[in-house]
């Protein structure tokens, strides 16, 4: 498994505000997944977005169809100066790269990224802030309580503590 990234430099009293999930279940031609994302978060930065700090990998069942592979998923807090519709397609394009298809929903990929939140940015249209379905999904707020403990929700103002007790 890939190395812990949480102890990226962060200055002090510091906490990244854009966030991005990270997951794969497949192997990509970096390698198997958790390559992928330290190869993700490599092109991100030559992309000029600054991985301010990243989770530990986490091991999680796929779903809906626990036969699939396992995913890796992690969180990383970024910094860039793209607006999120912009960093929302560089996501894409990076996600391409790896060999994502998108076919059926929930189906095993290579590299899955998405946007969680953008400096506490509430938006729908072409980028949907916060992250619609990001309140019911362990394998994002586990990552997001280890690199932003105390992350407020930007609509229902519960702490990402808050929301992973909720899932208990």
């Amino acid at each position: 498994m890939a190395s812990n990234k949480a102890d990226l430099a962060v200055p002090r009293g510091e906490t990244p505000q854009i966030f991005i999930a990270l997951g794969a279940n497949i192997p990509s031609a970096a390698g198997p997944p958790d390559v992928t994302l330290e190869a993700a978060l490599a092109a991100l930065g030559e992309r000029g977005v600054q991985i301010r700090k990243v989770s530990s990998f986490r091991r999680t069942d796929a779903w809906p169809d626990p036969s699939d592979p396992p995913f890796i998923n992690a969180v990383a807090g970024i910094e860039t100066d793209l607006q999120p519709v912009a960093l929302l397609g560089l996501l894409h394009e990076v996600e391409t790269s790896f060999g994502r298809k998108r076919s059926v929903p929930n189906a095993p990929r290579s590299l899955d990224l998405d946007l969680i939140d953008y400096r506490g940015r509430v938006m729908q249209g072409a980028v949907d802030l916060p992250h619609p379905r990001m309140t019911v999904r362990r394998f994002v707020l586990e990552p997001l309580a280890e690199v932003a403990p105390g992350w407020r929700h930007p609509v229902t103002g519960l702490s990402v503590e808050a929301l992973l007790a909720a899932l208990s």
